[in-house]
């Protein structure tokens, strides 16, 4: 399939992709996750140091994290590195206030503060759980066919369009969905820079010739500005 030609993607300039801690609550706004999405089987992916497998298996739920770092950082060097992220992102977010409105969180010290709180969790349970934690990089997962219920996709997709290409994100978002019989859902829709992905309309079209219906919803969640809308991915029956 051919790629788009048009504008160039916006240069975010925020450096390396950030290894990123969130927590449940924010997961949840984000991806508009009901008490009911939580009872499936979940996988986030890529997982970064996000805290929601930890706390939807601490709940009785079934969740997996995948993300390439595993394979190659000990759970200390991962929590070191991601520190260190969370300490740049929080720089670039104060550097930066035009581009992030303040709701889910207050200020930027109450965004470090998440940070720093999903991250803790994060480390502990994969320490005692590291079998939940799956090395692997997009567009090639490690998992069979329809492995999982719902699959979460966060701020890697869209959000560093400027070194991801096109071919990538349509492979990845193909790849995302051989692994679940039921929903993908992919936030945000912006880059890095709060910039709207300029070639969503032609990715839609390729997708849906492989068979793949994508919606655009709005969410009750908005940190960077115009990132309040997450992409919801199914198979068209038949």
């Amino acid at each position: 399939m051919d790629e788009p030609r048009g504008a160039a993607v916006h240069d975010s300039g925020i450096g390396a992709v950030l290894l990123s801690a969130r927590s449940l609550a924010e997961y949840r706004a984000m991806f508009a996750l009901s008490d009911l999405a939580l009872r499936q089987r979940l996988l986030d992916c890529p997982g970064g140091a996000a805290s929601l497998t930890a706390e939807v298996n601490a709940a009785g739920g079934d969740a997996r994290a995948c993300d390439p770092l595993y394979a190659h950082l000990s759970a200390d060097e991962f929590a070191a590195r991601a520190q260190a992220d969370a300490d740049r992102g929080n720089r670039y977010v104060r550097d930066h206030p035009e581009q992030y409105r303040w709701g889910f969180f207050a200020d930027p010290d109450d965004h470090h503060r998440h940070r720093r709180a999903a991250l803790t969790r994060f480390t502990a349970d994969r320490k005692a759980h590291p079998e939940r934690y799956v090395p692997g990089e997009l567009p090639c997962l490690p998992f069979t066919d329809n492995a999982f219920e719902l699959v979460l996709s966060s701020h890697l997709l869209f959000s560093y369009a400027d070194r991801l290409g096109f071919a990538f994100h349509r492979e990845s978002i193909g790849e995302l969905m051989r692994v679940t019989r039921g929903e993908l859902r992919i936030f945000p829709l912006v880059t890095m820079g709060a910039v709207s992905y300029p070639y969503l309309e032609p990715l839609l079209a390729q997708l849906a010739e492989c068979g793949i219906t994508a919606r655009v919803t709005d969410v009750d969640y908005e940190f960077q500005v115009g990132g309040n809308r997450m992409l919801v991915c199914t198979r068209r029956a038949g």
